[in-house]
């Protein structure tokens, strides 16, 4: 399952590991945050888009399999929230692991109770007061900031942010993301124990490799003396 190999990682991983893969990067613009501080949630992506009416949510709901993440498009507006308790008592029901919106969300006391992660831009206590018309992609594919997601791919949400990954390169992935945890784990216990960071990345001799060659990149240093601070 994936959100259980995402346990022991987190989405600043998940994106270099995308960076070392050679995986494009798919991250949601900034600023959507979990509705419970220190949420979490990893699946294959459901996706739906959002015109007015829940109709659209409840019959992606019937396509749902256990642990998929429904992620609404709703065009990041800010006029409106898109989804609230029922909506989302109803995805627990039918095996969701979680909600991520592309606008925002409202029941705001309702959502905590039930404690189903849902991710947002935020919270509004107005519903949606139009009913557009529909597009045959309203199942098929949604639509986050400038990306294009579908259930070929997979979400990852936490604090520091939302971003969506290729399925068909989800182990190298996750696999990759898990061997820079732990060099960035080890790294941290021995800068605790007074081995700093600069001494273990060698960062007198960056700097007079760098002296002799101004092309030099500390990234590629990182990657010879086998640090991981960054892609």
């Amino acid at each position: 399952m994936v959100l259980k190999r995402f346990a022991e990682l987190s989405t600043p991983l998940v994106a270099d590991a995308c960076m070392r893969a050679g995986v494009g990067l798919r991250v949601a613009p900034a600023g959507v945050v979990g509705v419970v501080p220190g949420g979490r949630v990893a699946g294959r992506v459901l996706p739906v888009r959002h015109y007015g009416s829940v109709d659209v949510f409840l019959e992606a709901y019937g396509a749902a399999a256990p642990g998929d993440v429904l992620v609404i498009d709703n065009g990041g507006r800010t006029d409106e929230a898109c989804v609230g308790d029922l909506a989302v008592l109803e995805a627990r029901a039918a095996g969701i692991a979680g909600v991520v919106v592309w606008g925002l969300h409202r029941d705001t006391p309702e959502l905590v109770e039930i404690g189903l992660p849902v991710f947002s831009y935020g919270s509004l206590p107005l519903g949606p007061l139009r009913l557009d018309g529909r597009e045959p992609e309203a199942l098929a594919t949604a639509r986050f900031g400038p990306h294009l997601v579908s259930a070929a791919d997979a979400v990852f949400a936490d604090a520091d942010g939302v971003l969506f990954v290729p399925g068909a390169r989800l182990d190298e992935v996750l696999e990759t993301a898990a061997g820079i945890a732990r060099t960035e784990r080890s790294q941290a216990e021995r800068i605790r124990s007074g081995d700093t960071l600069r001494r273990q990345t060698s960062f007198e001799e960056f700097l007079e490799r760098r002296a002799a060659d101004p092309g030099y990149s500390f990234r590629q240093h990182l990657r010879r003396v086998g640090g991981a601070i960054e892609e």
